[in-house]
């Protein structure tokens, strides 16, 4: 079962390793994995998309807890956030398929942030089901490269 939490941690040196170690002893795998400041620059939030069973999640969660720089964890199993991902596509974009594709790209609110000879860079934001879907349509042009973010998340 798949499970997203967001872990507040303090701006310190070794902080993701141990907790990345931690998790990774306790069988699980890592999906998804974000760092990033917060709007204090003590801290820091790391959204995980893990792999697993609520009973291991649960022994995890607690494990976290022990860490000396968590200051907050919120598994979100019980409430429904607001998620939301990032992806760069380079997609091939050759003349006969151009029009296609920039119907593709407003349809799905996306954005073309480069345009080559024959390929396009396109930008979307948007939740899990909705950028898989993306992608999915994207793949009859020639997908080149991906970059994903990983999941964001916060509680409503």
């Amino acid at each position: 079962m798949r499970h997203t939490i967001s872990v507040l941690v303090e701006n310190k040196f070794g902080v993701l390793a141990r907790l990345s170690g931690m998790i990774s002893g306790r069988g699980f795998n890592i999906d998804s994995l974000n760092v990033a400041p917060t709007h204090d620059a003590t801290l820091s939030r790391i959204t995980l998309v893990l792999n697993g069973n609520d009973t291991d999640l649960d022994l995890c969660t607690k494990q976290l807890r022990k860490l000396i720089n968590v200051v907050e964890i919120v598994d979100f199993k019980q409430e429904t956030p607001i998620a939301r991902e990032l992806v760069l596509v380079k997609v091939r974009a050759d003349a006969g398929h151009r029009q296609d594709l920039f119907g593709l790209v407003e349809t799905f609110h996306a954005t073309i942030v480069n345009k080559g000879a024959d390929a396009f860079m396109v930008e979307l934001a948007g939740d899990e089901t909705q950028v898989n879907a993306f992608l999915a349509r994207l793949e009859p042009f020639g997908i080149i490269e991906i970059a994903r973010t990983g999941l964001l998340a916060l509680k409503r």
